[in-house]
């Protein structure tokens, strides 16, 4: 009887620790929460108790896939998926594996990615489980950005905040418009990108959701970039930057860092923008995210080209394609496409330069590229304002 009370006494102990790691994470303080999940699991498996294991690697999986840590957020959605099985868990199953698709996503195994999820959404639907289909929704269209399918990707991002706006989840429809923002920026609909931006913006403050803010400030500055309204560009990627410090995020901040390098590119600020590209460019490093190397080497391949090193822009910008055609990037292979168009032309540039230059680029050729996927791009004239 002693036994079991003590028992018991432990369970609510270590369930108190899961929730207020549950708390931690969802005020975006990532660091903390990991640490007591960390030890809440390790409770749990003292005690024998299988479903709080399940819970505590699903959760482990998420908060290390939210701090760029990839390969040991796949592990834990990997283990949570066999332990799921092992334990007959099985709508624990496709939670692990949107987790595990969202994981590789990142990674740009935009493939891998599309499967898991798929898979998931197939449970999700057979259970009737809403939540979770609009949560694959919204990941599938993530994979089809990273793809290079944009057009797809809006549609899908459309389904997914349909959904969510249907079952009143206003943090689910928050992520859905920031996604709609990004890929009508792709998509050279820059007014509408910023609309989406601040509407999810507004949804994000109303939750009081810090990492939404932060990220919907970070698109709403990319969005005035694109519109020539650097002033409030920078102003929009300093109130990111300054929640990101405070939660200690790599993976988006990164971008912001990148969207910061292309802001001083186009104002001038050379010497500025190359040092926030290879900022951003070691965190991307550290996250394992290919594109988001393919784009600061794209942004310091410009920096080369506008300082008449046509050799060294040359090398950055012929292996942002060649990595870009790899991982089968598709957007990202124009922008390489049309730079080394500047490069490979009878008349290359040299400095110094003016705004809007356009001396080498045949745009009709380089156009096509965009036109194939069905974008309304226009990047003529270095420096390119790329999205």
């Amino acid at each position: 009887m002693d036994h079991s009370s003590n028992n018991s006494e432990k369970l609510l102990e270590t369930n108190s620790i899961f929730q207020r790691a549950e708390k931690l994470r969802e005020q975006s303080l990532y660091p903390e929460s990991l640490k007591l999940f960390k030890k809440a699991l390790q409770k749990y498996k003292n005690l024998g108790d299988t479903l709080g294991i399940l819970q505590c690697s699903l959760s482990l999986g998420d908060t290390y896939r939210m701090i760029g840590k990839f390969d040991l957020a796949s592990n834990h959605y990997t283990y949570s998926i066999e332990y799921a099985k092992k334990i007959h868990a099985p709508l624990a199953v496709p939670d692990a594996k949107v987790g595990l698709g969202l994981s590789l996503r990142a990674q740009g195994k935009w493939e891998d990615a599309l499967k898991l999820i798929r898979e998931a959404r197939k449970t999700y639907k057979k259970h009737a489980d809403k939540e979770g289909t609009a949560f694959t929704l919204w990941a599938e269209a993530g994979a089809l950005r990273i793809k290079g399918d944009i057009i797809g990707a809006i549609k899908v991002y459309k389904e997914s905040y349909t959904m969510f706006k249907s079952l009143k989840d206003q943090h689910g429809a928050g992520y859905a418009l920031c996604g709609l923002g990004g890929t009508s920026r792709i998509a050279g609909s820059f007014r509408d990108s910023k609309r989406y931006y601040e509407t999810a913006n507004k949804l994000f403050s109303e939750q009081n959701d810090t990492f939404g803010k932060a990220y919907s400030f970070c698109g709403i500055g990319n969005a005035y970039r694109m519109l020539d309204d650097y002033k409030h560009a920078l102003r929009n990627f300093t109130k990111a930057t300054t929640l990101y410090k405070k939660i200690g995020d790599k993976v988006s901040y990164s971008y912001t860092l990148w969207g910061l390098g292309m802001t001083h590119t186009l104002i001038g600020n050379d010497r500025k923008a190359r040092d926030f590209f290879i900022r951003s460019k070691k965190l991307f490093q550290k996250t394992k995210d290919p594109r988001g190397i393919i784009y600061c080497r794209l942004g310091l391949g410009q920096l080369s080209l506008i300082a008449g090193r046509a050799a060294l822009a040359k090398n950055d910008i012929e292996s942002s394609f060649t990595e870009s055609m790899n991982h089968g990037f598709r957007v990202e292979a124009c922008h390489a496409k049309i730079l080394l168009s500047y490069i490979n032309s009878n008349n290359p540039p040299s400095p110094p330069f003016k705004k809007g230059w356009k001396g080498a680029l045949s745009g009709k050729r380089d156009v096509r590229c965009y036109n194939r996927l069905g974008l309304k791009l226009r990047l003529q004239g270095l420096p390119l304002n790329i999205p």
